[in-house]
C-alpha cells in the first residue's frame, strides 16, 4: 500500500515538469480515473494498492507525453453531457459552449418543433446538447470522418433516453457537411437553425498545444490558407438549408472575428444571392468568457436564394 497524497504530489510534479497546463487538476482526475471514483471522493482516499500505483504511474506517464487527458480517461465533459472521445475525434472545448448557449436561448424563445443541422458534428457536442436541452428538436448531425463517426454514434446511442425525454430526435448522417444536407429537396429552406464548429486553422499554422498538434485529427483542424475555406462553402450550404429568419451560428478562431476585415462576419456580410441581395442580416460576433471573438451569428434573409 502507498499514500494517495504522496502519489498525487509526485504526479503533479512530473506533470509540471512536462509542461502540462493544469498539473494538479490533471493529477487528481487521473487518480480518480484509476480508482474509478468521482474526483471529489479523493479526499476520502488515504492509501492505494501497489497495482493502483502502477496503473497511476502508467497514465501519468501518458499525460506527460502530452496525450490528451480526455483520451486517457475516455471521456470529455461538455455542458450537461459526458461524451466518449478518443483517437480520431476532436475533443470538445469549453469555447464551443458559447455557441450552444446562443442556440439554446434562440430555440427556447420560439415555438417547437425546431429543425436543426449540426455541420461537422464530431463527437456530437453541439447536436446532443441542443437535442437534450430544448424540447421538440429534429436534429441532423453531419460528419465526414470515418474515424469520428463511431464516436458520434456512440454518444447519440448513450443519450437516446435523454433525447426522447425532450420529445426530440437526432439523426446521424455520414457525409460531407457542405453537400450531404442538400441531397434532400425537403431539407432546403426548412431549417430553423444551422450550427457548425468547422475546421478553421490556417494550413500553415502550428497549434501551440502538443495535444492538438499530435493527437487531434487534421480533418477537424485545418481549413485552407486562411482557415476559412470550409466556412465559405458551409455558409452557402447553410443559406440553402435555412428558412427566412433562420439562424446560422459559426465558431471561429479569435483572429477571425469582427476586427478582421476578412474574418467570418465580413465573409457573411459579403455573401449575396443570384439577384445581388444580401443573404445574411443581423450579423453579430460574440465573445467567449476570455473576452475573445468566438462565434458569429447571422439571420437568413428573405432573398431569392431561399425560395
Amino acid at each position: 500500500m502507498g499514500s494517495a497524497r504522496a502519489a498525487l504530489v509526485d504526479a503533479t510534479h512530473r506533470l509540471t515538469q512536462a509542461g502540462v497546463p493544469s498539473p494538479a487538476v490533471d493529477a487528481e482526475l487521473l487518480l480518480a480515473h484509476v480508482l474509478d471514483v468521482p474526483r471529489g471522493n479523493l479526499i476520502l482516499t488515504r492509501e492505494i494498492t501497489e497495482q493502483q500505483q502502477r496503473d497511476y504511474n502508467h497514465v501519468v506517464e501518458q499525460r506527460c507525453r502530452r496525450r490528451p487527458l480526455q483520451h486517457i480517461v475516455g471521456s470529455a465533459g461538455f455542458r450537461r453531457l459526458t461524451l466518449a472521445v478518443g483517437p480520431g475525434v476532436f475533443v470538445p472545448r469549453p469555447e464551443t459552449e458559447l455557441l450552444v448557449e446562443i442556440a439554446v436561448r434562440h430555440l427556447r424563445s420560439r415555438p417547437a418543433p425546431h429543425r436543426v443541422w449540426d455541420l461537422c458534428a464530431g463527437s456530437g457536442a453541439i447536436s446532443l446538447s441542443i437535442a437534450t436541452e430544448v424540447d421538440g428538436c429534429e436534429v441532423s448531425a453531419v460528419e465526414l470522418s470515418a474515424d469520428a463517426l463511431p464516436w458520434l454514434q456512440r454518444n447519440v446511442d448513450a443519450h437516446t433516453a435523454d433525447i426522447a425525454a425532450r420529445g426530440s430526435s437526432l439523426t446521424v448522417i455520414a457525409g460531407d457537411a457542405t453537400t450531404s444536407p442538400l441531397e434532400s429537396k425537403s431539407a432546403r429552406g426548412a431549417a430553423d437553425l444551422v450550427a457548425t464548429n468547422p475546421p478553421y486553422i490556417p494550413d500553415d499554422a502550428t497549434p501551440i498545444e502538443p495535444e492538438v498538434t499530435h493527437y487531434e485529427p487534421s480533418l477537424a483542424l485545418y481549413g485552407g490558407p486562411d482557415g476559412l475555406d470550409v466556412v465559405r462553402v458551409l455558409s452557402s450550404t447553410a443559406s440553402a438549408l435555412l428558412r427566412p429568419g433562420g439562424l446560422l451560428l459559426i465558431e471561429h478562431a479569435d483572429v477571425q472575428g469582427e476586427a478582421n476585415p476578412n474574418g467570418v462576419p465580413a465573409l457573411l456580410r459579403a455573401q449575396v444571392d443570384a439577384t445581388g441581395a444580401p443573404v445574411w442580416a443581423d450579423v453579430h460576433d460574440y465573445k467567449d468568457l476570455a473576452g475573445k471573438p468566438r462565434v458569429t451569428a447571422a439571420v437568413r434573409t428573405t432573398s431569392e436564394a431561399s425560395r
